[in-house]
């Protein structure tokens, strides 16, 4: 049972690797492989024997990848035609969930129930935003008090599920497709926007209702005390309620998994109702004749595993724990709870069939496979050790096993996280979270105020942690086949005492820290121009050097594309320092994740043509301003500053677009250049100054393909081979213009957008010249959008 289960999500894992989905009509195959399977005799020979297990394995591998593409196909059916993107629409429907507040608006899941507008289709469940004001915009506009439960009539602008496709970033389409929102979207300011009714009272509407009471009942009793934020995402799952410096020393000190409901929390107080119950009714002969003790208690630890699973708001992670724990309830009940791994193999199973894309996800990964170890050196041990020892061993194998995923999935893992989960698991699991519950379900303040003050206790020692020099091991993300050799070396570590050569599974490790990156040769140069949606970051890597050329826009209050994009693609792709960092001008789409990177990555130098009031340059080391001349070498590779001259700093109304800095790049195999956001005026000037450093290989286009950039006289004397446009998907602005896109196609330059192909890699490796290639191409997923 156990191997076809596995088989069975190997299956639905493999689907989620396609490009496409395949036609259903492959799933003929099943039966003939079933029964081909079964035909075999059972106690036949060794070789038919295998054969048999290897069908149904087949058959098993087979219905898992045919089972997640009839879903897969179900819920992207469900899809926002795209002759309605970026049209007014008229709905009906339901706040679904807990609004999120930001500095712009506020943002909110919405259950449609009616379309009013004629012909027009939207899909049942989609994701809006209500703005209040713009980045650039600060005028206020009136924004609706929308609450958990209200139905409301709105018009909103719609578009298909679309998000910055990058090597080692966040997929937020499989995001979106695995919570099932398959259109977002922001409400149109319109005297037609009314509340219809207050409360509709439907059982999830009535649960996201008391969820808002019990926010409303933290920021009473904690008003703005530090940690009232990690209180709140500790019982209703707000997890954007806990700042940035908090979520910094969680990750450093392997302790996120705690701050928000996950699955330990959850099993932890379905244990407590376990045993509390299980006490209980045990001292009651009347209750005992009636029900086994056990059963009783397995009854009720499901309940207060899915009381706990609905006011968190039942998100993804908490539905797989109900769903393992729910399993564990019915083998208890059934008493067929003889085989642990059987139980968790049942859990996996659910898992997966109730929700395929649970394989999107690094929590599925860490939960089960936390589990599989600690089961894999606390079951069938013999002898029993002191309770401490045991502790300290668990803690040991779980962060021993789960160093191969963690390093692939994330590249990095903490250091100090042994030591903080072992003190930080009771005191939270067993302290705080009981606290925090009590404080939510009883009219006391005393719960909450005693949990915050242990938080405060617990933070103390986790900042202390957390500011030592080498908490977190970052490296390159690891080949897959180098973690899957590092489990099996984890595996034969964590083998049973006395058993010989035990120190042979570090061989299976050795590979995931020594497998190296391919990285460019002496005159090679590789080029990344990251997708970060209607902004600019290129990543330029010599044999021994890596500079990086604007930072990108910010997103919101946390989130940029230094902390979202450019910082992860760094470490994955095992560049570990700048030497050199240069910030085309002061424009947020430019400069907003530029603080990011310098808090997160030594850098060499900075340069720029920042104003002096700019708050980047404190962040930085060395400070220099861009200023045409400058020049220097690496590898082989031959960079050069085009604009701006020194006298540009001196006029104080000059435009930043006019200051912007102009690189070009050159290797023997071709070269680059990167223009930042310069208009036909800088171009003009160019031609007159450096018409000769002006021709390249690869331009990415000026002011993002803006009609008041890309002259005619400029298009000429570059003369680009391939050209890449940086825009956001569907962007505001109509970039890039038709008009400057076909002056290109006119030469015969081959065109890049960022918003169809993800993320530009172009490649100077020997004298065949630039070879370029797309993401979205390279790493195709059946969900992306074309």
């Amino acid at each position: 049972m156990r191997s076809n289960i596995l088989a069975f999500v190997a299956g639905i894992w493999l689907l989620q690797q396609q490009p496409a989905l395949p036609g259903l009509a492959w799933g003929w195959l099943l039966p003939v492989v079933l029964l081909a399977a079964w035909r075999l005799p059972a106690a036949a020979g060794l070789p038919l024997a295998l054969a048999r297990r290897a069908l149904f394995g087949g058959f098993f591998l087979a219905l898992g990848f045919f089972w997640a593409a009839l879903m897969a196909d179900i819920r992207l059916s469900d899809a926002l035609p795209p002759q309605w993107e970026g049209k007014d629409i008229q709905l009906v429907g339901v706040v679904a969930g807990l609004p999120r507040h930001g500095e712009r608006g506020t943002g909110f899941e919405f259950d449609v129930e009616r379309v009013l507008t004629p012909q027009a289709a939207v899909p049942r469940h989609i994701q809006l935003a209500w703005y209040s004001r713009g980045f650039r915009d600060r005028r206020e506009a009136a924004v609706g008090e929308v609450r958990p439960g209200q139905r409301w009539r709105l018009t909103v602008r719609l578009k298909r599920p679309h998000g910055n496709a990058n090597p080692y970033g966040f997929d937020y389409e499989a995001w979106l497709l695995e919570r099932n929102i398959r259109a977002s979207g922001y409400v149109r300011q319109e005297d037609g926007n009314r509340r219809l009714a207050e409360h509709v009272y439907r059982p999830g509407y009535i649960v996201e209702m008391l969820r808002e009471r019990v926010v409303r009942r933290f920021q009473a009793v904690l008003g703005e005390r530090p940690y009232a934020g990690v209180l709140k995402a500790l019982a209703v799952g707000e997890q954007n309620a806990i700042s940035p410096e908090q979520w910094k020393v969680f990750l450093r000190t392997g302790v996120n998994h705690l701050m928000s409901i996950s699955g330990l929390h959850v099993t932890m107080i379905s244990s407590l109702a376990f045993a509390l119950v299980y006490g209980l009714w045990r001292r009651s002969q009347i209750l005992t004749l009636r029900l086994p003790a056990r059963k009783a208690a397995a009854v009720a630890g499901a309940l207060a595993a899915l009381l706990y699973a609905l006011l968190s708001g039942f998100g993804v992670p908490t539905q797989r724990t109900l769903y393992m724990l729910s399993v564990v309830a019915a083998a208890l009940w059934l008493g067929r709870a003889r085989s642990a791994s059987s139980v968790l193999a049942l859990a996996l199973l659910v898992v997966v069939l109730l929700d395929p894309w649970a394989v999107f996800a690094p929590g599925f990964w860490l939960s089960f496979g936390a589990v599989a170890v600690i089961l894999y050196v606390g079951v069938g041990r013999i002898g029993r050790l002191y309770w401490l020892r045991e502790w300290a061993n668990v803690q040991w194998a779980v962060t021993l096993g789960l160093m191969p995923a963690l390093l692939l999935m994330f590249q990095q893992v903490s250091i100090v996280s042994p030591l903080a989960n072992a003190f930080a698991i009771p005191v939270i699991s067993l302290g705080v979270v009981p606290l925090t519950l009590a404080g939510a379900i009883l009219p006391l303040d005393f719960p909450l105020l005693l949990a915050h003050q242990v938080m405060a206790w617990c933070m103390a020692a986790l900042e202390w942690l957390s500011q030592m020099p080498d908490a977190v091991w970052q490296q390159h993300a690891p080949p897959v086949w180098t973690a899957l050799a590092a489990a099996v070396g984890v595996l034969w570590l964590l083998l049973p005492r006395g058993f010989p050569a035990r120190w042979v599974g570090a061989v299976g490790l050795a590979p995931m820290f020594l497998a190296l990156p391919a990285a460019p040769g002496h005159g090679a140069l590789w080029v990344t121009v990251l997708d970060v949606g209607q902004g600019l970051a290129v990543v330029v890597r010599t044999q021994s050097h890596a500079l990086l050329y604007d930072a990108g826009p910010r997103f919101g209050e946390e989130a940029d594309s230094g902390n979202r994009i450019i910082l992860p693609y760094l470490r994955g792709s095992g560049v570990k320092r700048l030497d050199g960092f240069i910030v085309s001008h002061d424009d947020v789409d430019h400069s907003g994740g530029a603080i990011s990177v310098l808090d997160g990555i030594p850098v060499a130098w900075l340069a720029s043509s920042l104003p002096d009031a700019s708050p980047i340059p404190a962040h930085a080391g060395r400070v220099l301003h861009c200023v045409a001349g400058q020049g220097w070498e690496w590898d082989g590779v031959r960079f050069d500053l085009l604009h701006p001259d020194a006298a540009s700093y001196r006029d104080a109304d000059l435009k930043d677009n006019a200051r912007g800095c102009v690189l070009k790049i050159a290797s023997p195999y071709g070269s680059v250049l990167l223009t930042a956001d310069i208009q036909r005026d800088t171009e003009a000037r160019l031609l007159e100054r450096a018409p000769e450093a002006l021709p390249a290989t690869v331009l990415v286009a000026p002011h993002h393909g803006s009609k008041s950039s890309s002259s005619e006289a400029f298009v000429r004397r570059v003369n680009p081979a391939l050209v890449v446009f940086t825009v956001g998907y569907r962007n505001r602005f109509g970039h890039p213009k038709k008009e400057v896109v076909q002056r290109y196609r006119a030469l015969g330059s081959r065109l890049y957008r960022s918003d169809r192909s993800g993320a530009v890699e172009v490649r100077f490796d020997g004298p065949s010249g630039a070879t370029a290639s797309a993401f979205r191409e390279t790493g195709r997923r059946y969900w992306w959008a074309q």
